[in-house]
């Protein structure tokens, strides 16, 4: 809406300035020709002088469609009136609104017509050099002016479509922030509470259903506490107080196997000397590769790797190919594709913390998760 009325302001400023410029012809032209003070190169009647006036003035309201009116009027009111002062107001026009390069040709042949008509009007000195200097001060200076006016005017055009665009993108990167977020908060929790309902239905052991309803429960609470952490911290660029680090992996292990996952765990890593942004990038990881494991192949092996290698932090989820025996947990996750945003999220995650991360099949039929993260020891130099 706001656009719109500016839109709909600047148009009528355009019209009122064009209104302004046809009355100012007229108020030039008219009183010269009906006081005799107007003469022409050929001999014509007061009447067509006052006609070829309110051509000139009618051109002032078409100069931002097309020049050519424009030139033509002013012109022949000069030449048939004897009035310069539309010449120099058309000069400024041509080049405010197009520029000046495109219209040298016409500000030239109303250079020339000032001179034409200086030269033989009985009102002036009749001195040819000082016909040119009148008309480079009074058709050509304006038309530099209003060349500058053009450029100016493209500047501002420019500035405010850079401007734009940069919101539109800042507007696309908090939208997808938000969209990770919210993916990385709600996917993980829903996933272990619907598999974990799934095995209350598949066991009648009163002790074990307690435990499965007590851990979706715990499940859904902390959902709950992330999801209002998270609206508050998306107000600032800062992690939510909940926000896990590398110290809830194991935790993560814990709950997989709890829901019928064979996980290995391989955890070195200097937790008191890890950033907290690192740390939740790789709890991330973790957390996004055991998901797809429950969806996709919850009957095969896992191993996750969190490790330090320097000052890179090394994660990887992996899965066999084989199904395997043992105790797999119900599929009542749906296994379809999935729409691919948690690990389109998960990369732009990674590529925040100067990461990468890599995913794909593996030579024997599983998934492979790989991420590597450079991380600052906390109270180190920056790099």
């Amino acid at each position: 809406m706001g656009e719109n009325w500016a839109r709909l302001a600047e148009r009528r400023r355009d019209t009122l300035g064009d209104v302004l410029l046809a009355l100012a012809v007229l108020a030039f032209a008219v009183p010269a020709i009906l006081t005799g003070r107007s003469f022409s190169l050929m001999p014509v009647p007061e009447t067509v002088r006052l006609a070829v006036a309110s051509a000139a003035a009618a051109a002032m309201l078409v100069r931002r469609r097309t020049p050519w009116p424009l030139v033509t009027g002013t012109a022949a009111c000069a030449l048939f009136a004897g009035q310069l002062v539309p010449l120099t107001l058309a000069a400024y026009s041509l080049t405010a609104e197009r520029g000046g390069r495109r219209r040298l040709g016409a500000v030239a042949a109303l250079a020339v017509a000032y001179v034409v008509v200086d030269r033989v009007s009985p009102y002036t000195d009749h001195a040819p050099l000082l016909a040119v200097i009148w008309a480079a001060a009074l058709v050509c200076l304006p038309a530099l002016v209003g060349h500058w006016v053009w450029c100016y005017r493209a500047m501002i055009r420019e500035l405010r479509e850079r401007a734009r665009a940069d919101q539109e993108h800042v507007a696309a990167l908090e939208r997808r922030r938000i969209a990770r977020e919210l993916h990385d908060t709600v996917t993980h929790a829903v996933t272990v509470m619907v598999l974990n309902a799934g095995l209350i239905q598949d066991t009648d052991d009163l002790g074990e259903i307690r435990k499965l309803a007590r851990a979706i429960e715990d499940k859904g609470v902390r959902a709950l506490t992330e999801l209002r952490e998270l609206l508050t911290a998306l107000r600032s660029s800062d992690l939510p107080p909940s926000a896990e680090s590398v110290e809830g992996i194991p935790r993560l292990v814990e709950e997989s196997r709890a829901t019928g996952l064979r996980v290995a765990l391989h955890y070195e890593v200097p937790e008191e000397t890890l950033s907290r942004e690192a740390g939740h990038t790789c709890y991330r990881v973790v957390q996004e590769g055991l998901n797809n494991v429950r969806k996709h192949a919850p009957g095969t092996d896992v191993q996750v790797v969190c490790e330090a290698r320097g000052d890179t932090l090394d994660v990887s989820v992996v899965n066999g190919g084989g199904g395997g025996g043992g105790r797999a947990a119900p599929a009542r996750v749906p296994a379809h594709e999935g729409s691919g945003y948690g690990l389109t999220g998960l990369s732009e995650r990674v590529a925040l913390q100067g990461g990468r991360l890599t995913y794909g099949s593996t030579a024997d039929g599983g998934f492979a998760l790989r991420a590597s993260i450079p991380y600052r020891p906390t109270g180190g130099p920056a790099r």
